[in-house]
């Protein structure tokens, strides 16, 4: 299954792409259907500071890549049902309550070479192991932070920075901000960016994946952005194709870190666990944010998105090692102008060369709805949350627990550790969503 980077073409004319991909993957949604000015965002990533996630432990200096030198102290608090279909565990308050499942693991703790060391299961909100590097201070915003308004019905803004036709202007940049309905005043809460698809927009995320079911079963915040339209000087809602310049990516890099900073000045933030995850374009564009923004990273998922080829930026290595999910559907999922076979393809070698821990996921519904089939008391898209609860910044590179006891069982069957490893699915499907 692998494949080499894909040969970079020579680079196709803005108005050709707009041509070829707007009508392509435009209105469809490959979840369901397809697929302040800069700066003023403060990163404290050059200074030490104390770890959240670890009472009593503290970071080292940072690096100009925004990872720490130092370690932190103190043990490791692990659950007993790495595999269960519902909830991960007990040793955390935000990942919900303890599930018995029949599963049969191996808890022997020797270290592992292969695993990385990672014998036990961790997972957000575990205290890190002794020696565990940790993700570094949250960033600060450089303004004044709107009052983040919670919800589906409710969308905040902050100032951002764009160019029309060639132009610097500042415009609003809308997000929304989804917490469990019972949150608690004392709760901290992971993380993860959703960033949608080209013809979609952040209500249209949050509905299709059913977010408010997830984070009220599995206890997390999800911030889910709108993309720029083409009169805020963006062709498709993110910056991910070879015609989008550093600018432009600079400028939705600053957006992510400027929604992190305010999400964090409200409310509890787990830094060890914030994680992105897009679909289609906006799978596209979280390979982009992975490779220039990943020290913030704990995890990423792609979903039929990926890196390379005639219209897609190659991808840019991570300063921080991360373990990746890769879903995509099979060898027909193409949308016009992007085959994301090859992108996914390409961005699992890339990630492999690199070091990282990867899941795959090939269904056989090409450019359409991922057939997730979970069990009924837990969320659809289980298998996605679970991945970014179960992997918190302080892995050691290339580990996952996932290596020792396997996938849990409500994964579906086309997913495997390992690139090369998933069988693609078998079975009917509503076919390909792009149109």
């Amino acid at each position: 299954m692998e494949l080499a980077r894909a040969p970079r073409l020579a680079p196709l004319s803005a108005a050709l792409l707009a041509l070829v991909l707007a009508p392509a993957c435009g209105d469809d949604d490959p979840l369901t259907t397809d697929a302040m000015s800069e700066g003023d965002s403060e990163s404290d990533a050059d200074t030490e500071g104390e770890s959240t996630s670890a009472p009593g432990t503290t970071e080292g200096p940072q690096t100009s890549g925004g990872e720490t030198d130092g370690e932190t102290t103190g043990g490791t608090s692990t659950t007993d049902d790495p595999t269960g279909d519902t909830d991960p565990g007990t040793s955390t308050s935000t990942t919900g309550e303890p599930t018995d499942t029949d599963t049969d693991t191996d808890t022997d703790t020797d270290t592992d070479t292969d695993t990385g060391g990672v014998t036990e299961m961790v997972m957000c909100g575990d205290e890190p192991p002794p020696g565990a590097e940790l993700a570094p201070p949250l960033p600060t915003y450089g303004g004044i932070c709107p009052t983040i308004e919670t919800g589906v019905d409710n969308i905040n803004t902050v100032p951002g920075m764009t160019e029309i036709l060639g132009f610097p202007q500042m415009i609003d940049r809308e997000f929304m901000v989804i917490v469990p309905d019972d949150l608690a005043d004392d709760e901290t809460l992971p993380v993860i960016f959703m960033w949608h698809w080209l013809g979609g927009s952040a209500k249209s995320f949050y509905e299709k994946s059913e977010v408010q079911d997830a984070v009220n079963h599995y206890r997390f915040a999800a911030v889910i952005p709108n993309g720029r339209e083409i009169e805020q000087g963006l062709l498709f809602k993110w910056p991910f194709s070879i015609t989008d310049s550093m600018t432009q990516m600079e400028q939705d890099f600053q957006f992510f870190e400027d929604m992190l900073a305010c999400v964090a000045e409200q409310f509890s933030v787990d830094k060890e666990c914030v994680s992105s995850t897009g679909v289609s374009a906006g799978g596209l564009f979280t390979s982009q944010l992975a490779g220039f923004r990943g020290e913030r990273l704990a995890s990423m998922i792609s979903l039929s998105g990926g890196t390379g080829g005639a219209t897609v930026k190659p991808w840019t290595s991570s300063s921080h090692v991360m373990p990746a999910m890769v879903l995509w559907g099979g060898p027909d999922d193409f949308c016009i102008a992007v085959d994301f076979d090859a992108t996914s393809k390409d961005l699992e070698q890339n990630l492999v060369t690199d070091g990282h821990f990867v899941v795959e996921c090939i269904h056989n519904c090409t450019h359409a709805t991922p057939p997730f089939e979970p069990p009924p008391d837990i969320p659809t898209y289980s298998a996605m949350w679970r991945f970014f609860l179960d992997h918190p910044y302080w892995l050691e590179d290339g580990a996952s627990w996932y290596e020792t006891y396997g996938l849990p069982d409500f994964y579906p069957e086309w997913c495997a550790v390992g690139v090369g490893n998933a069988e693609i699915r078998v079975g009917e499907c509503g076919g390909s969503e792009c149109q």
